[in-house]
């Protein structure tokens, strides 16, 4: 079979079977195709006999292939033959930064959270003698699974024939602009990328983040021209590798889940020359017609039958309160209805801690203390986490890390709403009392399958002026163990 004449239909390997054009470029086109084997979507990239880079595009897909950074579109198959050759890779689905920056800049934390997220995917394809060479909004997406996604490392280079001496740097520089273009809205470069203006321009160099939007934070401005304006720098070091970016973004929030607005669906767009995307699909609200109108005499019939029951059960309970009240007259009338202020009194109610620090009295005594603020600014966007551990035991160092509140006083503490990251395998105790000392905090609930949205719930009262999320055991995350913690409520039964 010559690759000229693959159409839709075609099956490849016996397996993949060609549905949709996507997009086609120098004579290598990309298909959205069907995995018959195991019937999902996947992305398929063919070439035609003009192609002259297919040994090259091939060899970086088996590299790629390799890598196993989740943050990472994984190839599945590459083949290399005289009668045709072809790359297959993972099919995303989701919006990229440009589709996100559509409505204007995004919150300034966001943008450093996505741009961090794909910083520590690049430094892992960096330990491996890979490279992108060309990040572009379209490169970075935002999955339907609440997942950031870095397309076509490696491979993209290669369709294009970039080569160069400098590749941290070059890299570097790229997530540099999509933090540029995160923070703005525009697109640090001579020209329009991705739907982004260009950048507006000072004395012949790009303007400064905070100098294109209000409201930019001090240190993700400096950042971004550490990496990718260097006429801004005065002095300031170059972040030279993916690896450097993604320390300096370390201690933001990474990206949660947003709101969708079901105003108008995206267009599906591909993205990369070498996987596809399929943008997000909104649901159309439908419209369900009125239910069937009965009869007036049978409405009628049935408001009348209605009236009556209410009238006679009205009367039962008038007579039956009459002699209640009758036999026993020397009961005070204020006792008819003791549960009202009683229920009212059991609310529970939202204790604010008044301080939060990490809490390692097994280590070195503090574990990312200035990021624990975070989990009690009533944002679901900022968080703290622990430091990485090796495995899921902390390495074997300790028997546990956690995140130590001050409530300013002694409370009792009917539960604890805790926001954790969404990987599974962490395990944690809920610890109260009053002394921020391990031995003097009671272990007092215990989940050990946390993830997610936790409430835990003391199995007997339980009141001290400490309360403790004391991790045991780390889920894992991208390769390394870590806790993390989104946000705290703790609920307190009556006023406190």
């Amino acid at each position: 079979m010559s690759t000229s004449a693959v159409e839709p239909g075609t099956r490849l390997a016996e397996r993949f079977r060609l549905e949709d054009r996507v997009s086609e470029s120098d004579g290598a086109t990309l298909w959205k195709a069907i995995d018959e084997i195991l019937a999902r979507p996947v992305a398929v990239l063919t070439f035609g006999p003009e192609f002259p880079r297919v040994h090259e595009v091939v060899t970086a897909a088996r590299a790629a292939s390799r890598l196993t950074d989740p943050r990472l579109t994984q190839v599945f198959d590459a083949a290399e033959d005289d009668d045709y050759s072809y790359v297959v890779s993972e099919w995303v689905t989701g919006e990229t930064l440009s589709d996100l920056l559509a409505a204007g800049p995004l919150e300034p934390e966001r943008a450093a959270g996505l741009v961090a997220e794909a910083a520590e995917a690049l430094a892992h394809a960096h330990e491996s003698n890979l490279y992108h060479l060309c990040l572009r909004p379209s490169h970075l997406v935002w999955t339907t699974g609440n997942t950031v996604k870095v397309l076509g490392v490696a491979v993209d280079a290669a369709l294009s024939g970039l080569t160069t001496d400098q590749p941290a740097l070059d890299d570097a520089e790229g997530l540099g602009r999509l933090l540029y273009a995160g923070l703005t809205g525009h697109w640090p470069g001579d020209e329009e990328e991705g739907g982004l203006p260009a950048a507006p321009m000072s004395d012949g160099h790009f303007c400064t983040p905070r100098q294109v939007t209000a409201g930019v934070p001090g240190y993700l401005d400096t950042v971004t021209i550490r990496a990718a304006l260097p006429e801004s720098r005065k002095g300031q070091s170059a972040l030279a590798s993916p690896a450097e970016v993604a320390e300096s973004l370390a201690g933001v929030a990474r990206p949660m889940p947003i709101p969708i607005s079901y105003t108008s669906p995206p267009a599906v767009t591909a993205t990369s020359h070498s996987e596809g995307l399929e943008t997000r699909e909104r649901p159309v609200p439908v419209q369900l017609p009125p239910p069937p109108r009965r009869s007036s005499s049978v409405v009628s019939r049935v408001l009348m039958t209605i009236v009556v029951l209410l009238v006679i059960a009205a009367v039962g309970v008038g007579a039956w309160t009459v002699g209640r009240s009758l036999g026993s007259p020397s009961t005070p009338s204020a006792q008819q209805s003791p549960s009202t202020s009683t229920s009212a009194s059991a609310q529970p109610q939202v204790v604010k801690p008044s301080k939060a620090s990490g809490f390692d009295p097994l280590g070195d005594g503090d574990e990312k203390s200035e990021m624990a603020p975070l989990t009690i600014d009533g944002k679901t966007s900022t968080f703290w986490k622990t430091d990485n551990y090796n495995s899921a035991e902390l390495g074997n160092l300790k028997p546990g890390v956690g995140l130590l509140l001050d409530m300013g006083k002694s409370v009792q503490v009917s539960d604890v709403v805790a926001t954790l990251g969404e990987a599974s395998g962490g395990a944690v105790e809920l610890k109260v009392g009053d002394k921020p000392e391990l031995d003097s905090l009671k272990t007092v609930a215990t989940n050990k399958d946390a993830a997610g949205k936790i409430t835990l719930t003391p199995s007997q009262p339980a009141s001290g002026q400490y309360v403790l999320i004391w991790f045991t055991r780390l889920p894992a995350d991208a390769g390394k163990f870590h806790g993390t913690i989104y946000e705290v409520v703790v609920h307190s039964p009556g006023s406190a």
